[in-house]
């Protein structure tokens, strides 16, 4: 599928604004990553939109979620807006016309799309222990039952292996001891309550079989247009720490699974993280750094991500430091210290001696921003103040009746609906425990079977066969004492 992607010649590059002159991003400078920020309701969404559309058009799968249901029109071409046809005749756009793009949607509780999945040992122990809310120590001893998991051949698929896993493990916590130090019970029991809570929040569905296959986000319609993966979240961001850290695992799979591709001609796959504030919020150390290395690293994936968020600030500088294409749209300045948030958001721009950036960013209209993108040479362009170009698809969402047509019309519908329960830790360790509570009781009752007097019947045949073995002296005798005897001990006797 690469070297097919790699052999299409250098697309045109992706018109989305128009300030003084149009506003173009360059496919081969995309997967250098980008920012869209912005207050609530200044147009984030629709540029998010516009640029899925352009990036499609050219052969480019996205990935992205809806967390207010906004994004599900894609499916179907616009004309429905009167903003959109104001938007055009406002660009003087003589040549625009309304399309629709391929769309598959997916939804991790399985109720709007296809169902989403991952397993508990891919999702791993580190961001577990990030939607688990677990602090260091807790952490430390998630991480041990993952090790001794692997160490045993145990699955960890779902959550009640998970649930099995660490029961074992604080039931059996001297026996590891001296491997691995003390096991304390206070760990296990606060990993069992907080994996209580995720299964009360709807944890079931997120683990288990069929787990997503990554290939299935990279495809494209038969149109070659890009397939627009959407991500229904209005519900799961009910849950923000685990819609932020299901995110995250999607990008690290990305870039754990890709080859190396170096800058490629147009991305592979274009991931908007929507929301992107929750990712960085209350994160650990470690899981920081880890962020800041996929994001860092990702684009020789071919990747290119995307953060949307209401303030630049929200991203740490490592991060927002690599993000090359930029959106900003409006910013309150109501506080000082939304003063200083507007400041700093100006400063992250390449000056333009034209532009007062600064108070222009408290001036944005709806559907204005300030845009800067990479130019052939990856350096910034001067920010500008620009109008982002309408989007060709339908603004208002799809009806239900549509959106369960389309699902059952994909390629897809029957794989993941369709869930594996194969044998793993939680099995295994049932087994294991059932078998040490039979065994004692197999065992007592040989011994009183062992100790019981024998019952008159077996007296009397006892007593047969010795009387016929003295009895009978012929070679047909002591045959058919053999043959008795083996009929009653379980053996065959020597003819």
């Amino acid at each position: 599928m690469f070297e097919e992607v790699r052999m299409v010649s250098a697309p045109s590059p992706l018109l989305i604004a128009k300030g003084k002159d149009d506003i173009f991003l360059l496919p081969k400078m995309a997967n250098r990553h980008g920012l869209i920020a912005g207050a609530t309701g200044t147009g984030k969404t629709v540029t998010l939109r516009v640029l899925a559309e352009q990036f499609s058009k050219i052969g480019v799968p996205i990935f992205m979620a809806d967390v207010k249901g906004d994004l599900s029109g894609l499916p179907f071409p616009g004309g429905e807006n009167p903003k959109v046809a104001e938007r055009v005749s406002q660009l003087g756009l003589k040549e625009f016309k309304f399309e629709n793009y391929p769309v598959t949607f997916w939804d991790v509780f399985g109720e709007q799309g296809h169902p989403v999945r991952t397993t508990v040992s891919e999702m791993g122990p580190l961001l577990l222990s990030r939607i688990l809310g677990l602090n260091e120590i807790q952490s430390g001893v998630l991480s041990l039952t993952f090790k001794i998991a692997d160490e045993s051949g145990l699955l960890l698929l779902d959550l009640k292996d998970l649930h099995a896993m660490a029961q074992f493990v604080g039931d059996n916590a001297g026996q590891f001891k001296t491997q691995y130090g003390n096991i304390s019970a206070a760990s296990i029991g606060a990993i069992q309550r907080n994996l209580l809570t995720l299964d009360e929040q709807g944890g079931e569905k997120y683990f288990g079989e069929p787990a997503l296959n990554m290939e299935d986000l990279m495809q494209t319609g038969s149109d070659g247009k890009g397939m627009i993966n959407i991500l229904t979240a209005d519900k799961l961001m009910q849950s923000p720490r685990i819609y932020a850290t299901f995110l995250l695992w999607l990008l690290s799979e990305l870039f754990e699974r890709l080859p190396e591709v170096g800058d490629p001609e147009k991305p592979h796959l274009v991931f908007f993280f929507d929301e992107a504030h929750l990712l960085f919020e209350d994160v650990p150390k470690a899981l920081e750094e880890k962020i800041e290395q996929v994001v860092r690293l990702i684009r020789s994936k071919g990747v290119g991500v995307y953060f949307i968020t209401q303030n630049p600030l929200d991203l740490p500088e490592t991060v927002l430091g690599q993000l090359g294409n930029r959106v900003q749209h409006a910013l309150r300045a109501f506080t000082p210290k939304d003063q200083k948030s507007v400041k700093v958001a100006a400063e992250t721009f390449r000056v333009n001696p034209k532009l007062n950036v600064v108070k222009a960013i408290t001036e944005l209209g709806v559907g204005e921003a300030l845009v800067s993108v990479l130019d052939e040479k990856g350096t910034p362009t001067v920010v500008e103040r620009a109008l982002v170009y309408p989007p060709h698809s339908r603004l208002s969402p799809l009806t239900p009746e549509e959106r369960n047509r389309l699902v059952r019309q994909s390629v897809l519908y029957g794989h993941y609906e369709k869930i594996v329960d194969r044998e793993s830790a939680y099995e295994k360790l049932k087994a294991k425990t059932e078998q040490t509570k039979r065994e004692p009781r197999e065992e007592a009752v040989q011994k009183r079977r062992t100790a019981e007097p024998k019952s008159q019947a077996e007296q009397l045949l006892g007593a047969a066969v010795k009387s016929a073995a003295h009895a009978i002296g012929s070679q047909l005798g002591r045959q058919i004492i053999r043959g008795v005897l083996g009929s009653i001990l379980g053996g065959t006797g020597r003819r």
